[in-house]
């Protein structure tokens, strides 16, 4: 892609508008798992309670202050319980990133969801989160994945409460919105990780010529964002191969529809969340849901899952 027809955004006063205070929100990483198609099985059905556990990592002089919030022991429903005991089971990595001037908090409905679906959501805060050069540069996907790393090394480090606990055999999921967008979108282009097994870049916009990573994307955007470019977008989704799959808000702006208050809301959750079922715990039932999960009087839907 060249720079003429990439989105170059300038981020000011009058853009950090969105959800919640402002959802404006490298090379393929050494020790790569090797991702592959999930082997067929049902995701989990039934809700978990979730908890959440806070890293201080770094990456050179980056912090990487990142919580990580996960299926718990308990009783589902509630608030994130701190360092609460990692449910019964093996649960693949889906990662969330914010956008600017945002943190590891900003987007409980998506990281919680997330938590609460049967993943391990690893949500890094990125110590620079109102510079888009930083994004452009490269430096969060670089940092996402970073965050990836270390969150891998848990499942083999003795003692660690998650060891044992992650699907580390089909590779990992990379989201996110805005700038933790175009981080996601970076991941698959200028920057890639070779571990993303599913990728949802949420109102990104177009950061490079794919690297042939072997990838389920789904794009998910408001095609009146006046931030980042709805034809960006379209354009990155263009030059993917499948699978891959567009959900369009029609009407919607940069970020309403991940606010569970939102007419529409409940068309990004499930596609969401059943695009990651089916990527990563190869839950045929969820692919096939995907339609339907989609489609209402204020969304489109394109896809290419084969």
């Amino acid at each position: 892609m060249s720079m003429r027809r990439r989105t170059l955004l300038g981020f000011g006063a009058a853009a950090a508008t969105g959800v919640g205070m402002s959802l404006l929100g490298s090379s393929a990483a050494a020790g790569a798992l090797s991702p592959r198609m999930a082997s067929p099985r049902q995701a989990p059905t039934a809700q978990f309670a979730i908890g959440v556990r806070q890293f201080f990592w770094s990456r050179g002089n980056r912090q990487l202050n990142t919580k990580i919030f996960y299926p718990a022991a308990g009783t589902a429903g509630g608030n994130p319980i701190p360092n609460a005991p990692i449910a019964n089971g093996v649960f693949p990595i889906a990662e969330w990133s914010h956008g600017m001037g945002c943190n590891s908090d900003c987007y409980s409905s998506q990281t919680h969801d997330l938590a609460a679906a049967g993943f391990i959501c690893p949500a890094p805060s990125f110590s620079d989160n109102t510079n888009i050069g930083s994004v452009y540069n490269g430096n969060w996907s670089k940092d996402v994945s970073e965050v990836l790393t270390r969150t891998l090394a848990l499942n083999s480090t003795t003692g660690d409460p998650f060891a044992g606990h992650m699907d580390t055999r089909v590779g990992v999921g990379v989201s996110g919105h805005s700038m933790g967008g175009m981080t996601t979108h970076g991941l698959l282009t200028a920057w890639p990780d070779n571990r993303i097994a599913a990728a949802v870049p949420v109102a990104c916009v177009d950061m490079g010529n794919p690297a042939g990573l072997h990838a389920n994307v789904l794009f998910i955007h408001g095609d009146h964002d006046p931030t980042c470019d709805y034809n960006s977008a379209r354009a990155a989704y263009a030059e993917l191969p499948s699978p891959k799959a567009f959900l369009t808000h029609v009407g919607a702006d940069h970020g309403q529809y991940l606010t569970p208050d939102y007419r529409y809301y409940a068309q990004t959750k499930n596609t969401f969340l059943d695009w990651f079922r089916w990527s990563l715990y190869g839950d045929t039932a969820a692919r096939d849901r995907l339609r339907s999960d989609a489609t209402s009087n204020g969304t489109s839907w394109q896809a290419a899952l084969t």
